[in-house]
């Protein structure tokens, strides 16, 4: 089993260390609401169906992630609030060993 280390700032600005598994499928969405970051109810509503904008983050750090696709950057732009030229949709990034390091902040609850 390989974990990798992501840093996340939740809505309150602590910053939390964490471990997420490489071997389960999982994506940042699902690792954040694992470790119960944000307050449930608030984020990842449509469990990461590109539906809803709600696990919107912002990227803080170079760390590579997978490409911006087309319909993840049209919910943003539509659906999302308080985004930012570093928003993404944490649940179109998926736990992989390329994302070692990451540091993420989750975005306002809109």
């Amino acid at each position: 089993m390989s974990d990798v280390k992501i840093t996340v700032i939740d809505r309150e600005g602590t910053e939390h260390e964490i471990m997420a598994p490489t071997d389960m499928s999982m994506n940042l969405m699902e690792t954040i609401k694992a470790y119960e970051l944000a307050e449930e109810g608030t984020f990842g509503i449509c469990g990461g169906m590109l539906m809803c904008a709600s696990c919107q983050c912002y990227k803080l750090n170079d760390t590579e992630v997978p490409e911006m696709g087309d319909e993840e950057e049209s919910l943003l732009y539509s659906d999302g609030v308080h985004v930012k030229p570093n928003s993404r949709l944490s649940c179109q990034i998926p736990i992989t060993l390329d994302i070692e390091g990451l540091k993420v902040e989750i975005a306002p609850e809109p």
